[in-house]
């Protein structure tokens, strides 16, 4: 998996704001913290704020500021809005036909790697999700702890929308 600088400056410009709790912070104000430049962190914030994670606020004390509690901002659906998805299937049956004569893919009702890959898109996503923007803020032993306790609960959750790995065995 590939974080890209847009998610990883993205995600951190996001903890800057949820550790003011609830306090504003301007353009320059993030990105001389960030070490970024004030461009390139009012594009992040545009992408944030359209997606209603971030409230933009005028005036004299204005700046950015969450929009939702850091609670419930989780980590995977945060990454899809800074990002792509990991798979997208809208157009994976054509990029990946193979030489087909009529567009249609060659492995039409026998492939069982878009499954797969579907499959590991839709976990990857419910598990970031268990790990929300406030996790993110605490200190690193912190963090461990919380992770490790979110991601032994996911990975125990039998979902009926993944398939199981013996299926591609047989």
């Amino acid at each position: 998996m590939k974080i890209t600088a847009q998610e990883e400056y993205g995600m951190r410009c996001l903890l800057r704001l949820a550790r003011s709790e609830g306090q504003t912070a301007t353009l320059p104000e993030i990105a001389a913290a960030e070490g970024l430049s004030v461009p390139y962190v009012a594009k992040l914030m545009a992408v944030l704020r359209q997606a209603a994670i971030l409230d933009s606020v005028r005036g004299r004390t204005g700046g950015y500021r969450l929009a939702k509690n850091a609670e419930d901002i989780g980590l995977g659906s945060l990454l899809l809005v800074l990002g792509e998805p990991l798979f997208d299937e809208g157009d994976y049956c054509q990029r990946h036909a193979g030489v087909a004569l009529d567009g249609v893919c060659v492995n039409k009702g026998s492939c069982t790697l878009k499954t797969v890959w579907q499959t590991l898109e839709q976990w990857i996503r419910r598990t970031l999700d268990q790990v929300t923007l406030a996790d993110l803020i605490q200190n690193e032993q912190q963090i461990l702890s919380i992770l490790r306790e979110k991601l032994a609960y996911t990975a125990l959750d039998e979902s009926p929308n993944l398939i199981s790995l013996t299926v591609l065995a047989s």
